[in-house]
């Protein structure tokens, strides 16, 4: 019956998307797997290069002067060999007098282009300034948000990279607000993934480190060969990082440098974080798909294969999102009225049928179980374990309620960065701050 072929078909599909779902899973798993492997640490320099700190901020009146004073205050750096530059980027409050009060140097742009509210755009306005300075010029650049704060030896650490050849790094990320609610918590757990997991195992086997976001170190020197700050999209930080690859350059992870976030603190804020992130990958990951894996065999560098499976993780989320309910929903109809006697059969018997809906369902368990204890519980509970302090906790017992409820808000994640990657809107919305004087 055509009905019994249209099923088959289905299932093959089925098993080839499940395929695709699982490469970058199981490479995830690894990193999980892998969580031993020592760090790697740079050579202590003695040679101190000049850093210019990058904030760029629209109306943060609320963070920027605490932010500006925790750098200068908190180093254990050489206070003449490090700047703090604040782009205050269509202000209507006091941000710009804020942050000059607390010792920045303050760079005002003034751009009513409703295309250009963007991050990306107060960016490439700092970083042109600081490339264009000639007296005393700086060796690197490190950009942070205007909630972020960072350890007192962040500096010294990224100097230490940048003395040993490093022209591209990012730190550790944690959280200022960790133990605030569940949403913090869990969500100080989520982000330190990348960074506890996959980014020292990267590192530790030679891949690129994924140098997006707050904290990234750039050296001058690699901007201006590039141009200065040559990215236009919503997910700048993620397209810099890969026209980098591109060009050559190799991303590191210098671990002991922390930059602390502020994690968001309710359904809203996080849904509006993630969907600007699963919107702007699924962008970027269009754009790149072929010319990443051109990259790859071009090269041989599996960091881009790398990058590709990771950015892919987006992309299946739309696919776990909306195929993988409809087939099951029509595998299981179909299963049930074949079983029991609705629909007649040439192919196979009711039995056959019968035995597959039960099959199918003890397999689809177990992996659930299996997931849900290896990306929930026990990656959780490693990180609470191993790294507290770096999520923003005084102790452990902060952190281990998260634990137990960090499989659910792993599914809170998909969900809306699948919101993200499927809505067209591409606006950053606004996301509320949680002030830490």
């Amino acid at each position: 019956m055509w009905y019994e072929i249209l099923f088959r078909v289905l299932s093959i599909i089925n098993y080839i998307v499940l395929i695709i779902i699982a490469i970058p899973i199981f490479l995830q798993l690894f990193y999980v797997c892998a969580f031993f492997v020592k760090k790697k640490t740079f050579p202590v320099s003695e040679k101190k290069g000049k850093i210019a700190y990058l904030i760029p901020a629209h109306n943060e009146a609320g963070v920027i002067s605490n932010t500006v004073k925790s750098i200068f205050e908190g180093q254990k750096y050489p206070r003449e060999k490090f700047d703090v530059f604040v782009v205050a980027h269509n202000c209507t409050d006091d941000t710009a007098r804020l942050a000059r009060e607390a010792g920045a140097t303050v760079l005002e742009l003034n751009d009513p282009d409703p295309a250009r509210q963007m991050e990306v755009f107060p960016l490439k306005y700092g970083i042109a300034h600081i490339l264009d300075r000639k007296e005393d010029p700086y060796d690197f650049i490190v950009r942070l948000d205007a909630d972020n704060h960072i350890n007192e030896d962040f500096s010294s650490l990224m100097n230490d990279a940048y003395q040993s050849g490093v022209d591209f790094a990012r730190p550790y990320e944690g959280a200022i607000n960790a133990t605030q609610n569940f949403y913090t918590k869990a969500g100080a757990l989520f982000y330190s993934f990348d960074s506890r997991f996959a980014s020292r195992v990267r590192e530790r086997l030679g891949l690129a480190a994924h140098v997006n976001g707050p904290g990234a170190m750039m050296s001058v020197k690699m901007l201006k060969a590039s141009g200065g700050y040559d990215c236009e999209t919503i997910s700048e930080d993620a397209e810099f990082n890969l026209k980098r690859m591109y060009d050559g350059y190799k991303g590191h992870f210098v671990e002991d440098a922390v930059v602390y976030e502020d994690m968001p603190s309710s359904f809203k804020d996080t849904l509006t974080r993630n969907r600007r992130m699963g919107g702007g990958v699924m962008d970027l990951f269009k754009k790149n798909a072929f010319p990443m894996i051109g990259a790859f065999f071009r090269t041989g560098n599996f960091s881009f294969l790398e990058v590709f499976c990771l950015y892919m993780l987006n992309l299946l989320n739309v696919v776990i999102g909306i195929w993988l309910p409809l087939y099951y929903v029509y595998h299981f109809l179909f299963c049930g009225f074949a079983a029991y006697g609705y629909l007649p059969l040439t192919m196979f018997s009711p039995d056959y049928y019968c035995n597959m809906i039960f099959t199918y369902l003890i397999v689809a368990a177990c992996i659930l179980l299996a997931l849900f204890i290896i990306f929930g519980y026990l990656q959780a509970l490693i990180l609470v374990l191993t790294d507290y302090k770096k999520l923003g906790a005084k102790n452990r017992r902060e952190l281990l309620p998260a634990v137990f409820m960090f499989p659910l808000f792993i599914i809170l994640y998909a969900i809306t960065f699948f919101v993200g990657a499927t809505s067209k809107s591409r606006d950053w919305g606004t996301i509320q701050r949680n002030i830490n004087e």
